[in-house]
């Protein structure tokens, strides 16, 4: 299974942000030559370049340029990649950017989700998430030998990207406006452009701090070569520490994934850690005036990165000059995993996920568009019967974690829900309760308590049911068994610092949470923010370099 993708996310983020700031600095000029250099992809008609938008970010596995160039024995080295890949999007992140451009939210949608595709590829219309673009690309090959090198290549990416577009508009229930891809080298180019990145790492106590390095010992694998010791972290001291990495360590620290708490969550905070640093940077260091930067980040994006023909960086990049690293919330959609399932079109049994896609679609409907509710009415308009929501403050909320690879999350979802002003309750773990833990969290209510539970339910995507053996004004959340975060409709203002701005996600309860100080931020230990299993990464104003510490 291949772990050579994370960086490209950052490195299609970052080149948006690159363009942005350019238009925003008065330099447009450049960016004209970047959309017509990447902008080859397929067109996505009837797609608005400003205002609200769902962008697709894709990460391909492979190990060749669009022209289908193999990456050279050096770039195979630094990268430690080796020649074999394929065209798999390993890595697959929507992202939903409201109006005005001053925050976004996006979800992971993990590589192994078993989907039904749009049509047939090769032959096949189930498989992995990650297939649809690899099988949809070597479809095209395979039908169109003749065609001239450059033509074919750059047809068959169009043909992956239309099959993965398709398949992610039919998981998610929502259309994808435009499309980011890149492939393997990009973040390297980006690290070399900045001279390297910062980062601040701590140990992970659940395995002994294993995380500072990507060697596993269990598994004897070293596989991004990862290693903070290398970098000056100084194991005597421990703690958080920040640190200054080479380019090559930079792509490093954003692949490893073996020795990380969640590991692809592990991993998708380091890559959002990066994220914040490179924001910072552009925006602080006034590294967007300083052109020859700038050339050396765009000049590659052509071999390595593509966007839709129909996204206008030169439109949407003045929109976008207020995004910061604080208004950008992840999270991972949720999934089901399962161990030796045959699929056609797989040489052996595989690993997957099991996913549900109604909730999927309810999840996703919610962060996007929250509908705010109206006092009084149902969906009709007519006049509701049920009783209206209580206070929160006279709500009872029990939270109880049924996911044990998520230590300490039943807690970061109680602070979360109290800081919406709920009155805390029972905190622990599934077993003290009575209810059976399914993949997706369930909500129950006793009496007196149903709207209530029905504005937490929906920012799971679940409906919320009776429960008699729970007291009256009291409502139970059970974690489940899939879930590692607290969901962004709760998580934006209850994990937010002072500098941290909502999502957007549809407000719970009928109290915001207070206005937190920023925890001042030590000159070389502990950053701001969190980066532990299951919580939410978030960036205070003061933290150095604008990055959080992860694990």
């Amino acid at each position: 299974m291949a772990k050579f993708v994370a960086g490209k996310i950052v490195y299609a983020l970052v080149c948006l942000v690159a363009a942005v700031l350019l238009v925003v600095a008065g330099y447009a000029h450049k960016v004209v030559g970047l959309t017509t250099e990447v902008g080859k992809g397929i067109a996505i008609p009837n797609s608005p370049s400003v205002g609200a938008m769902n962008i697709l970010v894709m990460g391909l596995e492979s190990r060749t340029d669009y022209q289908g160039h193999e990456l050279d024995h050096h770039m195979q080295v630094v990268l430690h990649s080796g020649s074999n890949g394929s065209q798999d999007t390993n890595t697959l992140i929507l992202i939903h950017i409201f109006a005005g451009g001053k925050k976004a939210v996006g979800f992971s949608i993990p590589r192994d989700d078993l989907v039904t595709f749009p049509q047939k590829y090769l032959g096949f219309s189930e498989g992995k998430i990650d297939a649809a673009y690899a099988w949809a690309y070597t479809q095209y090959l395979n039908e169109h030998a003749t065609e001239a090198r450059t033509d074919r290549y750059l047809h068959a990416n169009q043909a992956g990207q239309a099959a993965t577009v398709a398949t992610v508009e039919s998981v998610t229930g929502v259309k994808v406006n435009h499309f980011v891809e890149v492939n393997l080298a990009g973040f390297y180019y980006l690290a070399q452009a900045f001279g390297g990145i910062e980062a601040c790492l701590k140990p992970y106590p659940g395995n002994n701090g294993l995380n500072l390095t990507d060697h596993d010992p269990f598994m004897g694998t070293f596989n991004s070569g990862f290693d903070a010791y290398q970098d000056g972290y100084n194991k005597a001291k421990g703690g958080a520490q920040y640190l200054h990495l080479s380019p090559a360590q930079s792509l490093a620290f954003v692949r490893s994934r073996d020795t990380l708490p969640g590991t692809d969550l592990g991993r998708t905070k380091r890559q959002q850690a990066a994220i914040d640093y490179v924001i910072w940077e552009l925006k602080h260091e006034g590294m967007y005036s300083d052109l020859a930067k700038m050339n050396s980040l765009l000049t590659t994006a052509g071999k390595y990165l593509i966007t839709d023909s129909t996204f206008n960086l030169l439109d949407f990049a003045p929109s976008m000059g207020a995004l910061t690293g604080q208004s950008l919330n992840f999270t991972t959609l949720p999934f089901t995993p399962e161990e030796g399932v045959s699929v056609p079109g797989y040489p052996a049994p595989q690993d997957l996920n099991v996913i549900d896609v109604p909730q999927i679609q309810q999840i996703v409907r919610n962060a996007f568009d929250p509908q705010p509710s109206t006092p009084g009415k149902n969906p009709t308009g007519k006049a509701n019967t049920a009783a209206p929501a209580l206070p929160s403050s006279s709500v009872t909320v029990d939270v109880y974690n049924g996911n044990p690879a998520a230590a300490g999350l039943a807690g970061q979802m109680s602070q979360a829900l109290v800081a919406k002003g709920y009155k805390a309750g029972t905190v622990g773990n599934a077993s003290a309760q009575s209810q059976t833990v399914l993949p997706g969290t369930q909500v129950f209510y006793g009496a007196g308590a149903s709207a209530n539970a029905d504005q937490i339910a929906v920012q799971f995507g679940a409906k919320a049911t009776a429960l008699a053996a729970l007291p009256a004004d009291h409502v139970e959340v059970l974690i489940g068994s899939t879930v590692s975060q607290v969901p962004p409709g709760i998580a934006s203002a209850s994990t937010a610092t002072a500098g941290t701005q909502s999502t957007g996600a549809q407000v719970i309860g009928t109290q915001t949470a207070a206005s937190a100080a920023p925890k001042p931020t030590a000159p070389a230990t502990a950053g701001a923010g969190s980066g532990g299993t299951g919580d939410a990464v978030t960036v205070a104003p003061s933290a150095r370099f604008g990055i959080p510490c992860v694990y």
